[in-house]
């Protein structure tokens, strides 16, 4: 079994969230801070779009008990960059690419257990592949959003910029809520 990793994803051991997250799963799932919670029942995975965010629910974590890092090796969690990958080593924890119903154009980055046979991949609910990150990703550098995207304002969870090149407005989700 697998879970999908988009944008910048925090993949976490579902063993470790039962063993040491105050209240286990079912606080955490309730806590989740945005509606990309997925898991296969070996991992819980949730997605964020602004690195600040991803640190921020990184820190959260280790407050209530999980451990990110141990000896530069990825302990309980795991953080996942769509382009480039894992950003640490982990000895449970691997990612591949998972071809939607076997069609190498409808296809995404997943991270599994190490030794899990992957044969589903689970997705957020409202997930599809046509209006998902991998289809439509936009990046932008760290240092040049200043200079490539101006913000317009904060609505519904989302910062909206403009894009200096293409004149669109660019929308980029952030966390409202970090898990309590």
């Amino acid at each position: 079994m697998a879970v999908l990793t988009e944008g910048i994803s925090v993949v976490i051991r579902v063993d470790a969230i039962r063993a040491r997250y105050p209240g286990g799963w079912e606080a955490f799932a309730a806590n989740a801070p945005n509606a990309t919670l997925c898991w296969d029942g070996e991992l819980a995975r949730v997605g964020f779009m602004a690195p600040q965010d991803t640190q921020a629910f990184v820190e959260t974590l280790e407050d209530r008990g999980l451990t990110y890092l141990d000896g530069g090796m990825a302990h309980d969690m795991l953080v996942v960059d769509q382009l480039r990958g894992p950003v640490a080593p982990c000895d449970t924890i691997e990612c591949e690419y998972f071809d939607l119903e076997d069609d190498p154009e409808r296809r995404v980055l997943t991270a599994r257990l190490k030794g899990s046979a992957q044969e589903l991949m689970y997705a957020p609910d409202e997930w599809t592949f046509e209006t998902s990150l991998t289809r439509s990703f936009g990046f932008v550098p760290e240092g040049q959003l200043n200079k490539s995207l101006t913000f317009l304002r904060h609505e519904n969870g989302l910062d909206v910029s403009l894009n200096a090149v293409t004149g669109e407005e660019v929308y980029v989700g952030r966390t409202g809520k970090i898990v309590g």
